[in-house]
């Protein structure tokens, strides 16, 4: 077994421990309350930076970069080449897909995240319609995030949402209705206020804002 710093706590079955680098202390394969849900997967090259906390039934993709005191719980599937910020809390259920980055302080519960997605500082995803409802387990349900979808800082993002590809969510926005694929929504709550391509480059450096994503070999 790969030589661990002092400090790592290893709690359950663990799977790829050999070619991921931790550097703990940590807590690895935490225990859950259902019982055995299986193995923490960690895939070739994924990082694990000191006070996390990574429950069983946990797969990550390879390179997959956890930061500082950052908490994933059970249930979650994280892409490849994909970041988890310094902070950020994992509820159970969420599916993240590869190069994607939830930035410091996010919290997600059942959200679904598709490819090359940014979530700002502090973005917070809800799947609860109606807290407390006893019956919340029959009719929870988080966002779905389209590939390539910039959310701004501090954003909330309410259940059932879906958020098209390639739109952008101005910083501060509370997205309680769908959002169209390409568009930008702003404000609280958010609404429509143009297309994400017709964005001009402040710097000049692009013919428009997010023109560099059509640059060949980008992704």
């Amino acid at each position: 077994m790969t030589n661990l710093p002092n400090g790592v706590e290893i709690l359950g079955d663990v799977i790829g421990l050999d070619e991921a680098q931790i550097l703990g202390p940590c807590v690895l394969a935490h225990p859950t309350r259902d019982g055995d849900t299986g193995p923490l997967v960690l895939g070739p090259g994924t990082v694990v930076r000191a006070y996390a906390v990574l429950y069983q039934g946990v797969t990550l993709g390879a390179g997959v970069q956890i930061g500082h005191g950052s908490m994933v719980r059970e249930g979650n599937t994280i892409g490849d080449r994909s970041s988890v910020g310094s902070g950020a809390h994992l509820e159970p259920g969420n599916t993240v897909g590869a190069r994607t980055r939830i930035h410091t302080g996010g919290f997600l519960s059942s959200v679904t995240l598709g490819d090359d997605v940014f979530c700002g500082p502090h973005v917070v995803f809800t799947d609860d319609p109606h807290p407390p409802c006893p019956s919340y387990l029959d009719c929870v349900g988080g966002a779905i995030v389209e590939d390539g979808v910039a959310i701004g800082a501090r954003s909330v993002i309410l259940p059932g949402v879906r958020i098209g590809a390639g739109s952008l969510i101005g910083a501060g926005s509370v997205v309680t209705r769908d959002v169209p694929a390409g568009a930008i929504a702003v404000g609280s709550p958010a609404q429509i206020r143009g297309q994400r391509d017709a964005l001009p480059c402040g710097a000049g450096i692009y013919d428009h804002a997010y023109a560099w994503l059509d640059e060949p070999g980008r992704r």
